[in-house]
């Protein structure tokens, strides 16, 4: 058989690696291996899926996976579910102010308030756009809640509302009471006697929620206070604050216009969507 030459040892050898692993030391080798590049890259690439797949099994079922950045830990899904419970109460919490925002708008306008409970019998025909919208958006979070609302509501009428005798409530206007409150004939308001241009004045710390002018009423001023109560003041001939405004008790907040039956204060105070005598509280 005749003898390789250096050409043909070289093309023999060309496309193999050699890899040589010895210990200098013991003049001893380690590992001595020759291949070809296509063998040396599939070994590389199996040996890099091997360390990923080994890397995924310590980080998804052991504890090193708490050490990942971002990874969820228990901590964090419970925190993650309170935050999601905190979001749904303050959902229903919107829900019901807009609920009673829509119902305040309905009063000053001059109509029948609506029932607290969402399920009314009133023609829907009656309702304004906006009422409708808000009670059709009402969840059944929401309807439970103004469920309870109705039933304290019901209780509140059986007995003395004791929360708002705990409350100091400013006056609004010092004069003498010429049209009382009387539930019986749908006349749930005060009329004060007053020269024009007194000063009224709010009765506990609140937000002006909205106002509104017509030649009938002159202004009016409606304010949300704590604790669930709201007042309105009518036949104001100028007011002195305008809606989303903070006022504090004894803030300026109106002057007292002229009318034809002679000057007065028109005068509200609703107690959790319920109308209750001003007199019983507040010393005019």
């Amino acid at each position: 058989m005749a003898q390789k030459t250096k050409a043909d040892r070289e093309k023999e050898h060309r496309g193999r690696y050699h890899i040589l692993f010895e210990d200098k030391k013991a003049g001893r080798k380690i590992l001595d291996i020759t291949t070809r590049g296509v063998n040396l890259a599939i070994f590389c690439l199996s040996v890099l899926l091997v360390v990923m797949f080994l890397g995924h099994l310590l980080t998804a079922h052991t504890p090193l996976r708490q050490s990942v950045p971002g990874y969820p830990t228990s901590q964090t899904r419970q925190a993650a579910m309170e935050n999601l419970l905190k979001v749904d109460s303050l959902e229903t919490v919107l829900d019901t102010w807009a609920f009673q925002v829509a119902n305040i708008q309905r009063i000053v306008t001059g109509q029948q308030p609506l029932s607290i409970d969402p399920v009314s019998t009133a023609e829907p025909t009656s309702l304004s756009d906006s009422a409708r919208a808000v009670i059709a958006a009402n969840d059944s979070l929401l309807r439970e809640e103004l469920r309870k609302q109705q039933l304290n509501t019901e209780l509140r009428r059986r007995s003395p509302i004791t929360r708002i005798e705990g409350m100091h409530l400013f006056t609004p206007l010092k004069g003498v009471i010429i049209h009382p409150f009387s539930p019986v004939q749908d006349e749930r308001h005060l009329d004060i006697s007053a020269a024009e241009g007194s000063v009224v004045y709010a009765i506990a710390d609140g937000t002006v929620l909205f106002t509104q002018w017509n030649d009938r009423e002159l202004y009016s001023i409606v304010i949300q206070h704590d604790g669930g109560l709201v007042s309105i003041c009518r036949h104001c001939g100028k007011l002195l604050c305008q809606a989303g405004n903070r006022v504090t008790a004894g803030t300026q907040v109106a002057v007292v216009g002229a009318q034809a039956s002679g000057a007065h204060l028109h005068f509200e105070l609703w107690y959790q969507g319920e109308a209750v005598d001003p007199a019983l509280y507040i010393k005019f």
